[in-house]
Parts: C-alpha cells; structure tokens; sequence
C-alpha cells in the first residue's frame, strides 16, 4: 500500500520560512513525480512544483518561483518542500503526490498524481 506522510506543517509571521516533509512508503520506483500542492477552502487545488526523482529536474509555479524549493532524498524516499520569504496568501493546506515516471509539463497532469498524503497546514500571519 503506497503511503505518503506529510509534516512540518504549522503558523509562522510573514517573512518567515517552513520546511515541510513527505514521507513515501510502498512506493519504490527509481523514476517517480514527487509534486506539491496546496489549497484553501473553496477554492481549487493549486500546483507548487514537481521533481523527477531520476534526474533531479524541478519545476516550479510563478506564484512560488524564487521563494520555495522542492528537494528530495531518494534514499530516504522524503520529499522536502522548503518555503521562504512566506506571506499570508501562502496561507492553504500542503499536499504532497507521486507517481510513476517524470514531472509532466502540464499542471492538469500534476493534479491528476495517482498517490496523495493527508495534508499539512500552514498558517502566515501578517
């Protein structure tokens, strides 16, 4: 049974940063999408960014470019999204996802990932 385990979650002041972990159980393919999303009431699920776990290669939304990295350490199969410089429109539930293969290109893609944890929220007060 794949599991994914996120954590990390929880309230920081604007400016500030969180490092979020998804833990992958069940899952060993050596070529995998790890994505991040988030996503706040009443409104859609929204694509942070992917890696590819074969080759490292990353993609990022515009909203997060520049303030949040997407990292991954395979032999621990955890994917880490580091977020910095975060403001109150940050503010959502985190997901993480996985699946066979690499990041597609296309968000429509990534919000179809076969594989998704729980969701950890994160708080930004201004």
């Amino acid at each position: 049974e794949v599991q994914l385990q996120a954590s990390g979650g929880g309230l920081v002041q604007a400016g500030g940063s969180l490092r979020l972990s998804c833990a992958i159980s069940g899952f060993t393919f050596d070529d995998n999408a790890r994505g991040w999303f988030r996503q706040v009431p009443g409104k859609e699920r929204e694509v942070i960014g992917c890696i590819s776990s074969s080759d490292g290669s990353t993609y990022y939304a515009d909203s997060v470019k520049g303030r949040f990295t997407i990292s991954s350490d395979n032999a621990k199969n955890t994917v880490y999204l580091q977020m910095n410089s975060l403001k109150p429109e940050d503010t959502a539930v985190y997901y993480c996802a996985t699946e066979w293969g690499p990041c597609s290109d296309y968000d429509r893609d990534l919000l179809g990932m076969d594989y998704w944890g729980k969701g950890t929220q994160v708080t930004v007060s201004s």
